[in-house]
């Protein structure tokens, strides 16, 4: 609820005022309609003195009984020794009884009648009843008992029968009058409210008077000591946002006299109901006398509703998130990962290079590789793979990338680059951890000078076949990243004319749940199967496609991560 000093608190104040001026004044004009109804009437006739009453006319006590619309037993009680009601005798019934026992027993259950017969022994479930309490209240305190829905089971030849019933009993002279309806349909009815959350009532304009459903107080989440709200008492429970629909569908109802609805949010049971409301009038076309209206919760669907916009609204935000991640990739990628031609043909080499993102991260990851002249006229080629998913990996990756690049102009060995941008790696961070292959090809010799920080190493693909080199002297060194002050050693491989040094990274060949060995025997015989199937062409275009049929041959819906292919061929002495 607002505060009551607030601009909603002001607003829910004066629609409240609003819907009392509305009722108070159609109660004004149903008190005029009946005020003019009165005095229209003919004056009442003095009553003359009534007729007396022959003894032949007066009813016996067994038509009192026939005439009652509802099952009776008239019952006498049976006392104990110290005055309690131990039983009560079975006296007479009526009509509406008889029909009963036929309707509901089947033809010779229930002993045929022969005089008094005391109840619990013509029926002993009923012993068990809440009707053995109610007798001994009513005989006791001579007050009506009831209504109590009671349960029984009558046992017959042809099975057991279940009787659902309400019950009542009250004093009758010396006597106890026992009454009962069909209770299976009432009680049906008040299950039927609860299990679809409907209930209904009708609310009398005129004296506030509320005539409302079994179900209504539980539907409506009322506790059962609260009286049935008025019209009035509902528009205070409600949630300041329902009241001016409120207001709308009461003012269509009493003043325009046709059937509307609203939403009812209630702040007692934060539920949410649809109310369908409709005017009772006097006659067709007469005043409205009173409102009837149906109330269905719909609080679940609303939530559902609510969630799903939620969802829908997240959703949206994601994707433009994910667009917007995209457009950063596409830049980032463009600026930190070189398209090939014929760049290195002054190095006697060719270099092909493919690129897959991992989907989930709208095409950006933290794989890289680079290809570059150095001041001394070799080559510096790396490929690497930055931790992580997602711009948080490509700005590591392009961390690693460029402080590589600004390394390289040193001139110093693989060897002490790999050292100095592990410290780097160090430097940044706990989080900022990468692995790589870091090379430096001498074309005067034809030899490839590589490192290898915690990296798969490179294959040769040579003469069709295609083999894993082995790691430098020492094996694979860590990460880069994770300790400080770690040597590295390189190893060096000569190529030959028309060899195919194939560096990537792990996501091309890593596969779930099979172990390294097995993805390194797949990725050896894809390089094989790709020469076989049609050898690299030569130039800058038969490689890229080479590298392209391999990559697609190693791609799936399995791969978790980015996956890179950096190809470099030997075409000549350079």
């Amino acid at each position: 609820m607002d505060d009551p000093s607030s601009a909603g608190g002001v607003r829910f104040r004066l629609k409240l005022r609003a819907i009392q001026a509305l009722l108070d004044s159609q109660r004004r004009r149903i008190t005029a309609y009946s005020e003019l109804c009165r005095a229209g009437s003919p004056a009442a006739p003095t009553p003359s003195p009534p007729p007396p009453v022959a003894p032949s006319l007066v009813p016996s006590g067994q038509e009192v009984l026939d005439a009652l619309p509802v099952a009776a037993l008239l019952l006498a009680p049976v006392l104990g020794e110290r005055g309690e009601l131990r039983d009560a005798s079975y006296v007479a019934r009526n009509a509406a009884a008889r029909a009963y026992s036929a309707s509901r027993f089947p033809p010779g259950a229930v002993p045929p009648w022969a005089g008094p017969v005391p109840l619990f022994e013509r029926f002993p479930s009923l012993a068990g009843t809440a009707v053995s309490r109610m007798l001994a209240d009513a005989f006791r305190l001579r007050t009506p008992q009831g209504p109590e829905m009671v349960e029984w089971v009558m046992s017959t030849r042809s099975g057991a029968v279940r009787i659902n019933d309400e019950v009542r009993v009250a004093p009758c002279g010396d006597h106890v009058l026992l009454t009962w309806e069909r209770g299976d349909r009432l009680h049906m009815a008040g299950a039927a409210q609860r299990l679809v959350r409907t209930c209904w009532a009708e609310w009398n304009l005129g004296d506030h008077g509320v005539e409302p459903s079994r179900g209504f107080r539980q539907v409506l989440g009322l506790a059962d000591d609260i009286a049935v709200p008025a019209l009035l008492d509902l528009a205070t429970a409600a949630m300041p946002d329902s009241l001016p629909a409120l207001y709308q569908t009461l003012y269509d109802v009493i003043l325009r006299k046709y059937t509307a609805e609203c939403e009812l949010r209630l702040s007692s049971s934060e539920r949410t109901f649809r109310m369908v409301v409709e005017p009772v009038r006097v006659a067709p076309g007469g005043l409205v006398w009173a409102v009837r209206a149906v109330f269905i919760d719909v609080t679940s669907g609303r939530r559902r509703r609510e969630a799903a916009q939620r969802s829908a609204s997240e959703a949206r935000r994601e994707h433009q998130r994910v667009e917007a991640v995209a457009e950063i990739a596409d830049v980032l990628r463009e600026a930190v990962l070189p398209h090939f031609q014929d760049e290195l043909d002054a190095f006697g080499l060719e270099a092909a290079a493919v690129y897959r993102p991992d989907a989930r991260e709208a095409g950006v990851g933290g794989d890289w590789y680079k290809a570059r002249e150095l001041p001394d006229g070799r080559l510096l080629i790396a490929l690497g793979d930055a931790r992580g998913h997602g711009l948080e990996a490509a700005t590591l990756m392009a961390k690693l990338r460029y402080a590589l690049a600004g390394l390289a102009y040193t001139e110093e060995p693989v060897e002490r680059l790999t050292q100095w941008l592990n410290e780097v790696a160090c430097a940044d961070g706990d989080e900022s951890t990468a692995t790589a292959v870091i090379a430096r090809y001498h074309p005067e010799r034809s030899l490839l000078r590589w490192t290898c920080a915690g990296h798969p190493c490179p294959v040769l693909v040579r003469g069709g076949r295609a083999t894993q080199l082995p790691a430098p002297d020492g094996g694979p060194g860590i990460s880069l990243g994770v300790l400080p002050d770690v040597a590295y050693t390189a190893a060096e491989t000569p190529l030959e004319v028309d060899d195919i040094v194939l560096m990537y990274s792990d996501g091309l060949i890593e596969r779930r749940p099979t172990d390294p060995d097995q993805d390194m025997d797949r990725f050896l015989e894809a390089a094989e199967h790709c020469c076989a199937e049609a050898a690299p062409d030569a130039g800058h275009a038969g490689l890229q496609n080479y590298v392209e049929r391999l990559v697609a041959r190693l791609d799936g819906p399995h791969r978790t991560d980015d996956a890179t292919l950096l190809a470099l061929r030997r075409i000549g002495t350079g």
